[in-house]
C-alpha cells in the first residue's frame, strides 16, 4: 500500500548536540571529511545506508542514541570544535579577500547543481562542475550567489530489466528533509516569486535556500499551492518534458532568478551581483529580465543592453548543435507578448535569439546565441573546445577568421576535497604534511613506494566490495524474494588491472566501443597471466533509445558466463557511486568522437587519486597529456566513414591495453611492485592535480573574467548610465556607416630582397564614411602564407594615423618586424575602436583589403 503524501518530521536534537545540526545545515560537510566521520561516528551503519545524508540521519537514527551521544562529552567536544571550525571557515578571509578591484557579488546561474548523492539536482557533467564551481568558490572566499531550479524528482533513478533495458523511476524528494530554508520575508511570510504567462495566468514560484560552505545556493520551486494543478509541475523534474514545458521551466530559472536575487538582497542587506555568470543557454533569459529593470529607470532597450552585456559572461558547454536549447520563434514571441517583461518588447527578444545567418532557421530562438548576444565575455570548457565553439558560433561574426572570434576558454577542473578519497588524503597528511593533497611532493621519499601501492590497491579493492554490492542489489531488485546468485560474491578482484568507464550515454561518446572486436576484449578480460575487468556506469537520457540500446548490448555481453567475472555495469550512477569508483580504477577510459568531447572531467577525479588516463585527444585530455601520465588513443580523424573510424580507434585502444598497459602494471619487481607504473602515478599526482583543481579554474575565472566584467559593469555604469547612452548611439552610428567602409589601397615598402632583421613599411589608405580615424582600429594582420594565401601563426600589429582630410580617405602607416625565415603573408584590417569594447570582433563588423 503506498501512501498520498509524504513528507518528513525533522528531528528535535536535545540542546547538547546543537553543534551538530549546525553542522549538518551547512552543505560543507559533502566535502570536509572531519565533519563526515563525526556523522558516520552517530550510526556507522544507518550513514551509509542513508547515502551519508546528515540530515536522514538525524531523522532516522533512534532518541534513546542521540541521548547517548548527548551525554558523551568526547562527542560533544569534537562536534563543537568542528562548528568553531565552520565558523572560522565562514568569516576568515581568504584567497579573494586579498584581491583589489574584484566584484563585490557573483551570481551564478545553472540548471543542475551536482553537490551531493543526498541532493539530485543533476544529471551529468554539467551539474558536477556547477556543485564543484561553488565548493571552490566557496574555498576561495568568492561571494558567489548560485541560482538554479529545484527538482521534485530531481533527474531519474535507473534500473536495468532482465532484458539489459533501462528503466527509469523518479522518487519524489521532500525538500522539508534536505539541508535547506525557505527565503522568508521579515514578517515570516515564504518570498514569492511571480512570472506573469499567457491568457492572465500566473506562474508562482517559492525559493528555498541551501548554504554550500560560504555560497548561498538559492533553488526555484513551483510545487506550492498558489499554482495553477499543471503549472505546479514546471519544477517537476531536470530536462523532463516538451518544448514548452523546458521554455517555462528557463523562463523561471532565468527571470525567476534574478527576482530571487533581488528578494534575497532586499532581505539580506548583502550586496547586489556586479557580474552574472550564465552556466550554459538554460538560464539565458536572466539578462532580459535586468535589461527590464533598466529600462524602468529610464534606459532604451539599446542602452540597457550595453550595461546587461559589460557584466555578463556566458560559458558554453556543448560541441554539439543538437546540446543546445532551441524554441518554436512564435512560441516565445506568445510568452513575450504579455505583461512578462515591463518594457521589453518581443521583437528585441527574438531578435536576439534568432539564427540570422546562413545555415541557420529564422523560424527558432537559439538559447545559446542568445547567450552569446547578452554576454560581453564568453568560453568554452577546454582549450581544444574553446577552438570548437568559435568554430560553431563564427557565423555570428561574419568575417572574422575562426580565430578572432571572441570566445575564449577556461578549462574545467574538479574539486580535490570532494574526490580525493580519505585515503589518499590520509597518506599525504601522515607523509608530506599535508591534507592538500594538488599541492603535494609526490616525489618525495617520504612516501615510500609501497605506501603508495598499498593505498592504491586499497582504493580498488574498496571499489571493487562497492561494486559487488551494488551488483547483488540490482540482481535482488530485478528479482524480489530470491537471494543473489553465489557467483555474484566473486565479481570483480582487488589484484587485477580495473579500467574505468563512466558518463552520460548519448552515442558520441561510445559506450560500446570496447566491444567492437568481443572476441578481442575476452581475451584481454580473460587473460590468464594479466588479466584486466571493466567496470562501466552511465545513464541514457529517457527519451534515447538508441543510447539505451548501448547500454543493453554492454550489459547483456557483460552477462555472459565467462566474462562476468571481469566485467560489470553498475546502475544508477550518482555522486556516490563515483566517489569510489574513480579513486578505485587503474586506468579511466575515454573514447569520444574527437572533438565532441567538450572537457570530460571524470578523467580528472580519477588523476586527482592517481589513476592513469586512456583517452582519446579530446576535451581536457588534449591539452594535459604528456605521455607520462596515461595513454593516447590515436583519432582516426580521416578515415572513410564511422564505422572505419571505430574499428581503427578500437583496435588501437586493445593494442594499447594489451601490449602497453597491462605488461607495466603487472611488471614487478623482487618486493612485488610495479616500479615503472609507480612512477607514472607519481608523476600524474604531481603535476595534474594543481592543474585540475577546481580552484585553479575559479582563479582563472576571477582573473580573466569576472574582474574585467566587474570593471566593464561599473566603467559603462557610472554617471547614471551615460557611458551606455553614449555606446549605444556610437554602435548605431558606426553600423549604419559601416557598409561605406573600406580599405581602399595599400602600399608598402622598405625591403628588396627580404631578410630575417628587415621592417617591413606598411600605408593603408581607408575610407571612412561618416566616421572619424579614432572610432575604428586599423591593423596589418600578418603570417605564414599557406596555400590559397590562408594566413597561419596570425599576429596583429596596429597601424597608426598619419593623415586624414573631410571628405578624404584616412591614411595609417606602421612597420611590421620580419623576426623568421620561410613565407610570410600580410594584409589590413579595419574593426570599430571604442574604449568599452572587450574585443575588435564584438560588433561583428570588418573591412579587409581586397588587393
Amino acid at each position: 500500500m503506498k501512501a498520498i503524501r509524504r513528507f518528513t518530521v525533522r528531528t528535535v536534537l536535545p540542546e547538547a548536540l546543537d553543534a551538530v545540526s549546525a553542522l549538518a545545515a551547512n552543505l560543507r560537510w559533502s566535502w570536509h571529511e572531519p565533519t563526515r566521520r563525526l556523522f558516520a561516528r552517530i550510526d556507522p551503519i544507518l550513514w551509509d545506508e542513508l547515502d551519508h545524508d546528515p540530515i536522514a540521519l538525524l531523522g532516522a537514527v533512534d532518541s534513546a542514541r542521540l541521548e547517548e551521544l548527548a551525554g558523551d562529552g568526547q562527542f560533544i567536544a569534537d562536534a563543537q570544535a568542528l562548528r568553531a571550525d565552520l565558523t572560522a571557515y565562514l568569516e576568515e578571509p581568504r584567497w579573494y579577500q586579498s584581491l583589489e578591484d574584484a566584484p563585490q557579488r557573483i551570481a551564478y546561474f545553472s540548471p543542475e547543481f551536482g553537490i551531493a548523492s543526498a541532493i539530485p539536482q543533476y544529471s551529468g557533467g554539467l551539474g558536477i562542475l556547477a556543485g564543484d564551481h561553488l565548493k571552490s568558490a566557496s574555498d576561495l572566499g568568492l561571494p558567489l550567489l548560485g541560482v538554479g531550479l529545484f527538482y521534485r524528482a530531481g533527474y531519474f533513478r535507473q534500473a536495468i530489466d532482465r532484458d539489459g533495458w533501462q528503466k527509469e523511476t523518479y522518487p519524489l524528494l521532500d525538500p522539508d528533509g534536505l539541508p535547506m530554508q525557505v527565503l522568508r520575508e521579515g514578517d515570516g511570510a515564504p518570498v514569492l516569486v511571480t512570472l506573469p504567462l499567457t491568457g492572465g495566468s500566473q506562474l508562482h514560484a517559492r525559493v528555498w535556500q541551501m548554504h554550500v560552505g560560504r555560497v548561498v545556493l538559492l533553488l526555484l520551486d513551483t510545487d506550492i499551492a498558489e499554482n495553477e494543478e499543471e503549472l505546479r509541475g514546471v519544477t517537476d523534474r531536470l530536462y523532463g518534458g516538451g518544448g514548452e514545458h523546458r521554455l517555462l521551466q528557463e523562463l523561471l530559472l532565468g527571470i525567476g532568478g534574478v527576482r530571487a536575487i533581488k528578494a534575497h538582497v532586499r532581505i539580506t542587506g548583502s550586496p547586489a551581483p556586479e557580474v552574472f555568470h550564465t552556466n550554459e543557454g538554460h538560464a539565458g533569459f536572466l539578462g532580459l529580465e535586468r535589461i527590464s529593470d533598466l529600462i524602468a529607470e529610464g534606459l532604451t532597450f539599446s542602452e540597457a543592453l550595453q550595461v546587461v552585456r559589460a557584466g555578463t559572461l556566458f560559458t558554453t558547454h556543448t560541441p554539439v548543435p543538437a546540446g543546445i536549447d532551441r524554441f518554436d520563434a512564435s512560441l516565445v514571441e506568445r510568452y513575450f507578448q504579455t505583461d512578462l517583461l515591463p518594457g521589453v518588447d518581443a521583437h528585441d527578444v527574438l531578435a536576439l535569439g534568432r539564427e540570422d545567418y546562413p545555415g541557420g532557421d529564422r523560424g527558432v530562438h537559439n538559447m545559446a546565441v542568445m547567450g552569446l548576444r547578452l554576454a560581453q565575455r564568453a568560453n568554452g570548457v577546454s582549450q581544444l573546445h574553446g577552438e570548437v565553439s568559435r568554430g560553431m558560433f563564427g557565423e555570428l561574426w561574419p568575417g572574422f577568421d575562426a580565430a578572432d572570434v571572441p570566445i575564449t576558454s577556461v578549462t574545467n577542473g574538479v574539486h580535490a576535497p570532494t574526490w580525493t578519497d580519505p585515503l589518499m588524503v590520509t597518506l599525504a597528511k601522515d607523509s608530506l604534511g599535508t591534507y592538500d593533497t594538488t599541492r603535494c611532493d609526490w616525489s618525495s621519499d617520504a612516501v615510500s613506494d609501497a605506501q603508495l601501492w598499498s593505498v592504491r590497491r586499497a582504493m580498488r579493492e574498496q571499489l571493487v566490495t562497492d561494486a559487488r554490492e551494488r551488483v547483488a542489489a540490482a540482481w535482488v531488485e530485478e528479482n524480489p524474494g530470491m537471494a543473489a546468485p553465489q557467483w555474484m560474491t566473486g565479481v570483480l578482484d582487488p589484484d587485477v588491472l580495473t579500467i574505468g568507464f563512466a558518463r552520460r550515454v548519448p552515442t558520441y561518446k561510445r559506450l560500446t566501443l570496447m566491444l567492437h572486436d568481443q572476441d578481442r576484449l575476452r581475451a584481454l578480460l580473460t587473460d590468464p597471466e594479466r588479466p584486466v575487468q571493466l567496470v562501466i556506469a552511465g545513464k541514457s537520457h529517457p527519451a534515447d533509445d538508441s543510447g539505451k540500446a548501448l547500454i543493453q548490448k554492454l550489459v547483456q555481453f557483460a552477462a555472459e558466463h565467462d566474462v562476468r567475472e571481469r566485467i560489470v555495469f553498475l546502475p544508477n550512477y550518482d555522486i556516490g557511486m563515483a566517489r569510489l569508483l574513480y579513486p578505485g580504477t587503474d586506468i579511466w577510459l575515454n573514447n569520444p568522437l574527437r572533438p565532441f568531447e567538450a572537457c570530460g572531467t571524470s578523467g580528472m577525479k580519477a588523476a586527482l587519486n592517481g589513476s592513469l588516463n586512456l583517452s582519446i585527444l579530446d576535451g581536457w585530455w588534449n591539452e594535459y597529456y604528456d605521455g607520462e601520465n596515461g595513454w593516447a588513443i590515436p583519432s582516426a580523424d580521416a578515415a572513410g566513414d564511422g564505422a572505419e573510424r571505430d574499428a581503427l580507434e578500437a583496435e588501437a585502444m586493445y593494442d594499447l591495453i594489451e601490449h602497453q598497459i597491462a605488461p607495466r602494471f603487472y611488471d614487478r619487481d623482487d618486493e612485488g611492485l610495479p616500479r615503472r607504473w609507480l612512477r607514472n602515478i607519481r608523476h600524474t599526482l604531481a603535476t595534474l592535480s594543481p592543474e585540475l583543481s577546481a580552484d585553479r579554474m575559479v582563479s582563472e575565472y576571477v582573473e580573466r573574467l569576472y574582474v574585467p566584467a566587474a570593471r566593464a559593469r561599473r566603467a559603462i555604469s557610472g554617471e547614471s548610465y551615460g557611458p551606455a547612452r553614449d555606446l549605444a548611439q556610437w554602435k548605431a552610428r558606426v553600423t549604419a556607416e559601416w557598409p561605406n567602409v573600406a580599405v581602399a589601397h595599400v602600399e608598402s615598402g622598405g625591403v628588396q630582397s627580404p631578410q630575417v632583421g628587415d621592417e617591413l613599411t606598411v600605408r593603408a589608405h581607408v575610407e571612412l564614411a561618416g566616421l572619424s580615424a579614432d572610432d575604428v582600429l586599423v591593423d596589418v594582420v600578418f603570417g605564414r602564407a599557406r596555400d590559397g594565401d590562408e594566413l597561419a601563426d596570425v599576429h596583429h600589429m596596429p597601424l597608426t594615423l598619419e593623415a586624414h582630410e573631410l571628405g578624404q580617405s584616412a591614411t595609417f602607416t606602421g612597420t611590421v618586424p620580419l623576426a623568421r625565415s620561410g613565407s610570410f603573408g600580410y594584409t589590413v584590417r579595419v574593426t570599430p575602436c571604442h574604449e568599452l569594447l572587450a574585443h575588435p570582433a564584438e560588433l561583428g563588423l570588418v573591412a579587409v583589403a581586397e588587393h
